[in-house]
Formats: C-alpha cells, structure tokens, sequence
C-alpha cells in the first residue's frame, strides 16, 4: 500500500515540459531490474553517479526577434525586425508597446504596411531645385563659337556655358538639345531637367566668340556678371 502511494507520488511529480533554471541529470549505471518479488537494488554506490543531460539554469539567455512598433533610438525604425537580448525585450519593447514578437501574421500585417506606404509615397523636388527652375525660366543662355574652325554644339559645351555665364552646374546627361545638329549660329533652345523631376526650357543663342580685348569689354562683362549674380541671388 505505502509502495503504491510512493509510486504514484513520483509520478506526479513528473513533467513533461521543460522549467526555467533546472538541471537535468541521469544515471551513468543504469539499477537492473530485479526478479519478481525481490526489492530492486539502488543501493550501490555507483548507481548514485550521475552525469549532466543538459543544465539550463546556465545556457545563455539569447536573444528575442522582435518588429518595432515606433522608431527606437539606436534600433530602428517603425517595421524592421530587430534582434535583442531577453530582458530589454521582455522588460521595456514588449510592456510598453515599442514592439511585437516576429510572427509570420505580424510580419505579414507589417510588409502589407510598408508596401501600401510606398505606393502612396511621391517624389517631390527639392526646395534648392524649386529654386533653380525659378532662376533657369527667367534665364537666356548665350553660347560663344568660334567662326575659324568646323563644330557642333553638344550638351558637354552648353553645360559649360550654363556654370560660366549663369553660374549654374548642369550635368551634361541632365541636357536636352535638338535633334538636328546645331552647326551654325543662330537662336535655339535647350531642356534642362532638375534633379530628374521637372524640366524647364531655357532659351539659347548661338553667337560667334568673341576674346576680349579691350578693357572696356572687360568692364561691360563683369559688370554683366555683377547683375546677373544679384539677379540670382533675389530669386534664390
């Protein structure tokens, strides 16, 4: 009667799910089984012997993948999946509402969000580029050739006209000239595209080179560049 409440006493005991911070051990000499209705033997000294199965009141805690609900200093931002240790996890990005666990439902719902963000996201120019389609519409551009050789205009030479004359840094790839050549003077056009969103049209005369030779040219261009540059500066 008193083995049979032992035994079911130990049976009780049993779990079949891990606890936090057990040890797990097992004999190293199995007790054989003993004949019927004789006591088993357990009482030798090498049937006390154990060895570790596995110990985990020391494993190392890990760390938990989580999605962030709002930017996080130093984590990140709404939507990524981040991995960080147990405590800070389960002690402040869980309780507060900074985070969810990484389940596939939660990583659905989020991917879904961000997909629906950027098809509502629109790229929109930049308050400098604002600024420079203004000055460009107001803008002529003059392009000197010289009369003495054969040439063509090509967006390389306008784009170093546009930073010489107008003190504008245009690309050459950002440029948009005719489709016939341009090899004679005359008046033209050319299509300037701004940080690849808007385009403005900037009138441009083709006139022959002229080098300056008297100081009173001289005076006449840099007081020409004086204007335009106050000019610029009131639009900007």
């Amino acid at each position: 009667m008193l083995a049979a409440r032992a035994c079911g006493a130990s049976v009780r005991a049993l779990s079949l799910s891990h606890g936090r911070g057990t040890v797990v051990v097992e004999r190293w000499w199995q007790v054989p089984l003993s004949k019927e209705g004789r006591p088993p033997r357990a009482n030798l000294r090498r049937h006390r012997v154990y060895r570790l199965v596995e110990d985990t009141k020391h494993q190392p805690k890990g760390e938990l993948e989580l999605i962030l609900t709002r930017a996080v200093e130093g984590l990140g931002s709404r939507g990524d999946v981040v991995s960080v240790k147990k405590p800070l996890g389960r002690n402040k990005l869980l309780p507060q509402g900074w985070a969810v666990y990484a389940s596939p439902e939660n990583r659905k719902i989020f991917e879904e969000e961000k997909l629906h963000q950027e098809e509502k996201l629109e790229v929109q120019q930049t308050q400098s580029g604002e600024r420079t389609l203004k000055f460009l519409r107001s803008c002529r551009l003059e392009v000197g050739m010289k009369n003495n050789v054969k040439w063509e205009l090509s967006p390389e030479i306008v784009a170093r006209h546009f930073l010489k004359n107008l003190g504008v840094f245009v690309p050459p790839h950002a440029l948009k000239l005719p489709e016939e050549p341009i090899t004679r003077w005359g008046e033209y056009w050319c299509d300037v595209t701004v940080n690849g969103l808007d385009t403005v049209r900037v009138p441009m005369a083709v006139v022959q080179f002229m080098r300056p030779k008297t100081k009173r040219y001289k005076h006449w261009l840099a007081q020409h560049q004086a204007r335009l540059a106050a000019r610029r500066e009131e639009l900007l």
